[in-house]
């Protein structure tokens, strides 16, 4: 049976990526999101159509969610050739509240598993699914995998504790991932964003925005999130890059707060 090629995007459904999804789409691949809230995703079929884009509602901290998806997509004759990691979240809270009182640890714990557990769960499923696909004269590697880190996880800023630690271990998890899976052809790379201008961000006062922006260097702006999807674009055509973390952020250098 021939098999349809897609592509994986967790979290694509909104903001980085939502914007991935798109520009894989842009650029000819069919996007299957994976995704927590159903409601958006559904959106996001009829918006690309069924033709282009799939969707599944999946909480990528859950082992059993994560294999039923792609045992499922896999049997509807879909081949994975590219997955993004771009599910997340980014709550802020200091270790130590005004009375000195410490933080819940479930909420740390959330953080991580969310970000970075929920990433490698992702991963180790789909990179089982990618090392069954064949070589031949248009594919000469079986899969890319491409993870979202932040800037965060080199320079946390004050509250960042949870989502610097996660964020970290997104990246320290590309290289010794890559190299686990060179042996298959299968690629791992990692993007750590700056401050991007995702909708959620643009809704913030322009004054947020304007401190935000004063410690990027050039260019003076907010990142676009089309050049999140852009970047993960090239990752797949530069056959190269691989074990490698791109900082997209115009050279900004995080200060403490």
């Amino acid at each position: 049976m021939k098999h349809q090629i897609t592509t994986i995007v967790t979290g694509g459904s909104s903001g980085l990526g939502y914007a991935t999804t798109r520009q894989l789409i842009e650029a000819g691949f069919h996007v299957t999101i994976f995704d927590i809230n159903e409601e958006t995703g559904n959106q996001r079929i009829v918006e690309f159509g069924s033709e282009h884009c799939g969707f599944y509602k999946v909480d990528v901290v859950n082992a059993a969610s994560v294999e039923t998806a792609v045992q499922t997509l896999c049997e509807n004759g879909f081949e994975i050739r590219i997955l993004v990691n771009c599910a997340g979240i980014a709550p802020a809270k200091r270790i130590l509240d005004r009375d000195a009182n410490p933080t819940p640890l479930a909420d740390f714990q959330r953080v991580i598993d969310i970000n970075l557990v929920g990433t490698f769960n992702v991963c180790r499923v789909v990179a089982s699914a990618m090392a069954k696909n064949l070589l031949d004269d248009i594919h000469t590697e079986r899969g890319l995998i491409v993870n979202t880190a932040s800037v965060a996880g080199y320079e946390g800023q004050i509250g960042q504790t949870a989502y610097a630690a996660s964020k970290g271990g997104i990246i320290a998890l590309c290289l010794p991932m890559a190299r686990d899976l060179a042996p298959l052809g299968i690629r791992v790379n990692t993007i750590a964003p700056g401050v991007m201008g995702t909708p959620m961000l643009l809704a913030m006062p322009e004054k947020v925005q304007e401190a935000l922006v004063h410690n990027v260097q050039f260019p003076k702006r907010l990142g676009l999130p089309e050049e999140f999807g852009k970047l993960v674009v090239h990752m797949y055509h530069n056959a190269y890059l691989n074990g490698e973390t791109i900082r997209l952020d115009g050279a900004l250098r995080m200060p403490a707060k």
